[in-house]
This record gives C-alpha cells, sequence and structure tokens, in this order.
C-alpha cells in the first residue's frame, strides 16, 4: 500500500474554488486599468512584492506554478522576467502587449490557448472580452528573480500611494506603511537596461503561442492509447519519453516541459510513476487521479502536483472530453515506469 494517504495527497491538490488570490501583490496594484487584478501563488514562491501573498504549496519543484484572474478591460502592466514566463489560458479573451510602451507587436490568445514570453524583454497583458478570466501561470526555476517594472510604472505607482524598495518589497503609504530608514529605493531601469530588454522582432514572438486547434497528438507518447493523446508544446530539447523538442523552442531556456493531455470519455492511461515533478492542470471536463491509497476527482481550474515516483493512473469518468496541461519538472522528462515493469522505449 502507498505511504501517499488520501489526506496527504488532498494537501497536493488546490481545487479553484480555494484559491487564494491578492488584489495588492505588486507596485501597480492601485493604478487604473490594474487595480481589478487577482495575482495567485499555487506553487512554489513567486514573484509577488507583497509578504500577504498567500501560498498554498511551497515545496520546491524547480519551476513555480501562479496565475492572474482579471475581468473585462484590466490589464497587467509592463514587466521583465528572469525566468520563463509560460502562460496557458483557461478562460477568456486576452492580448499580451510588447514593449516598455506597449508598442512593439502584440498576440491575442483565448481558451485553451499556450504562450510564453521570452525572458529580458517587456510584455504585459488586458482581458479583452466581458466578465471574468483566468491565466495559468508558469514561471521558471524555484528562484524566478524579481519582476522589472517599465518606466512608466514607477511614476504611475507613486501617484497612488505605492513605492517599491530594492529588493522588492512593497510599501503602501495609504495604509500608513513607512519607508523604513536608510532604505534604498528600487529605481525605474535606465538607457542602458531599456537596451539590454529590447523586443525581439514581431515574426519571432509569433513562434512562442500555439492555438488550442492547432495542438497535435504525439503517437510516440508512452501514454497514448485508445481515447489518450498527449501533445507536444514546450520542449527546450529532445526528452527520453517519445518527444522531440518543440514545437515552441525560445532562445532561452524553460528548463521544464509542457504538455496537453486529452482523454476521452471512459479512457484510462495505467499506472506508472515518474522521475521528475510533475503538475497537473484540469483545463476542463473532469479527471480521475489514482493510485493504490485512493483517488481524487479533479473539476476544470483544479491543480494537483504528483510526488516523484508515485505509482499512478488517470481515468475520465465524465461524458465530456477531460483536457488538461502537464508540467514536467525537467527540459528532458524521462520515461514513465509503468506497473507491470513496462518501461517505455527511450
Amino acid at each position: 500500500m502507498s505511504d501517499w494517504t488520501l489526506e496527504a495527497m488532498e494537501k497536493r491538490l488546490v481545487r479553484y474554488a480555494d484559491l487564494k488570490g491578492l488584489k495588492n501583490a505588486f507596485i501597480d496594484a492601485r493604478t487604473p486599468g490594474s487595480d481589478r487584478k487577482e495575482n495567485f501563488t499555487i506553487i512554489g514562491p513567486g514573484v509577488s512584492e507583497n509578504p500577504a501573498q498567500v501560498v498554498h504549496i511551497p515545496e520546491a519543484h524547480g519551476f513555480n506554478i501562479g496565475a492572474a484572474r482579471q475581468p473585462f478591460g484590466c490589464t497587467n502592466s509592463q514587466h521583465s522576467h528572469l525566468t520563463a514566463e509560460t502562460f496557458v489560458v483557461h478562460t477568456g479573451k486576452w492580448r499580451f502587449v510588447f514593449g516598455a510602451n506597449k508598442d512593439e507587436g502584440y498576440i491575442d490568445v483565448e481558451p485553451g490557448d499556450v504562450a510564453t514570453v521570452p525572458t529580458h524583454m517587456f510584455r504585459g497583458f488586458e482581458k479583452r472580452d466581458e466578465g471574468t478570466g483566468f491565466l495559468f501561470v508558469v514561471l521558471g526555476h524555484d528562484d524566478p528573480g524579481k519582476v522589472v517594472w517599465a518606466p512608466s510604472v514607477f511614476k504611475m505607482a507613486e501617484d497612488f500611494g505605492l513605492k517599491l524598495l530594492k529588493g522588492g518589497k512593497l510599501i503602501d503609504t495609504t495604509l500608513g506603511e513607512k519607508v523604513p530608514e536608510g532604505a534604498e529605493m528600487e529605481q525605474p531601469p535606465d538607457a542602458a537596461k531599456l537596451r539590454e530588454l529590447a523586443t525581439p522582432p514581431m515574426s519571432e514572438l509569433a513562434k512562442y503561442a500555439v492555438k488550442a486547434a492547432d495542438m497535435r497528438a504525439n503517437p510516440n507518447s508512452p501514454l497514448s492509447g485508445p481515447g489518450v493523446e498527449e501533445d507536444a508544446l514546450i520542449g527546450d530539447v529532445d526528452a527520453g519519453d517519445g518527444f522531440a523538442a518543440g514545437p515552441i523552442i525560445g532562445h532561452w531556456r524553460h528548463d521544464f516541459a509542457l504538455r496537453r493531455l486529452k482523454l476521452e470519455t471512459g479512457a484510462t492511461i495505467p499506472a506508472h510513476s515518474r522521475s521528475e515533478q510533475e503538475v497537473i492542470f484540469v483545463q476542463s471536463g473532469t479527471l480521475e487521479f489514482n493510485w493504490d491509497g485512493g483517488k481524487l476527482i479533479l473539476g476544470a481550474g483544479d491543480t494537483l502536483t504528483v510526488p516523484i515516483g508515485l505509482m499512478h493512473g488517470y481515468r475520465n469518468p465524465a461524458s465530456a472530453d477531460a483536457i488538461a496541461f502537464v508540467i514536467r519538472g525537467a527540459a528532458a522528462p524521462a520515461a514513465p515506469v509503468f506497473a507491470e515493469g513496462r518501461v517505455a522505449a527511450e
């Protein structure tokens, strides 16, 4: 019997309904157009500038999982990251806008699409249709570093009482918070830094997004079978589990692989274990996760992290397709090991 009890596995599951967000996680939190966004840290420390941010699962994975939830017209201001920032669109229509001044190109995405943005360049995003939308976000590495904000963000933030200390701590003067004596303030990027964060041409950036309709099953996936497909999305290099690099390959490293699983009604994936971190995010439908200690039923928007080495399987118990995105915590994931002793060919 597995050491992983149902109670223990439930602690590795974050239900969409249980997400705890923060509306003032960053320096742009009160500026017009950005004051209604919620930020979430689901796995890992994330990059929030506010210590009040709730971290649902702090265990180091080699990457971070976060999310953003925004209503129509709400924007996430222009910023740059030191590590990979990859988006899975759960709900809503969004536009990713590039350049410090939002004038160097854009990509439009909608539910089921995936987009990843290069390191060391400015990006922001805006919710473009009615209602509230949710973006699932993967940030590279255990420590993704601090956000670099565009110069305009600093001025707007100060106008609304927010100041950013060197090292990334946010001070909200409207709440009576004071800048500590002798503390050094974070400064806007200078001209030299802005040149370092130049935007690649749109001909390159367009390669870093995949529409849901263009995702294709990999027949070489060891998880594929009747009613089951696994699609390649992000792969820096060829992997040991039947996946070649790509289709998204950047000029920077992600150091994780992103796949999409699709299970038709009644389809199953037999018990197997992985040698790297595995995080499952359910895009739509219902997915049963099972192991010899029990089973969990996952719904749309739920996130589960699977212990390394745990024998586990999947089943779709519902009448609609189950679609889930999988983050594997290695640039080149190894082949799964199946319970009956079968090892997928490398």
